[in-house]
């Protein structure tokens, strides 16, 4: 499913979501974990509903905040499992705002090519637990050695980030 027919939500404005900035946030459904203590389980899925965020209104909306709004943060669910997500960025750096990207960081690749074309100015990663526990916490096959290289590429970037962990006694 496209972003653009999978954008579920948007807060107005956030001081939390973007270290020094005023935000707003865009909610995209589906993610490839199932996280136990997840706080979006409601966008665990995919899909669309008469409420999703229109492009249209979302561009009208941001346009209308410009020097209002520091930037656009693009959480979910998991972003980069939407293969248009370049899209997505490049349309919000379209209307002028930077772009932020919260990811689990199983997506390297994705994560590489949105900083290497310039579509993200922060990338915020939640590090689930150690490497060696990743697969019994998000309850889904995965390779381990994705979260490690996403840490890397994030890193070696220089772009601005920060690196998240929810503490869950018992499973971090």
């Amino acid at each position: 499913m496209s972003c653009l027919e999978n954008m579920r939500g948007l807060l107005p404005s956030s001081m939390l979501d973007w270290p020094g900035r005023v935000c707003s946030v865009l909610f995209l459904g589906g993610c490839n974990f199932r996280c136990p203590y997840c706080h979006n389980a409601e966008l665990l899925e995919a899909g669309g509903s008469e409420d999703n965020v229109a492009w249209d209104d979302l561009e009208f909306f941001l346009r209308q905040r410009a020097g209002w709004i520091d930037g656009v943060s693009i959480t979910g669910g998991e972003p980069t499992i939407h293969e248009d997500l370049p899209e997505l960025c490049a349309r919000l750096k379209g209307t002028g705002q930077p772009v932020k990207v919260d990811s689990n960081g199983s997506r390297p690749r994705m994560l590489a090519d949105l900083i290497s074309r310039g579509l993200a100015d922060f990338v915020a990663m939640d590090v689930k637990t150690s490497l060696e526990r990743y697969a019994e916490v998000v309850r889904m096959p995965l390779d381990p050695m994705n979260i490690a290289e996403s840490i890397d590429v994030i890193i070696a970037s220089g772009v601005e980030h920060e690196f998240r962990c929810t503490v869950v006694p018992g499973l971090v």
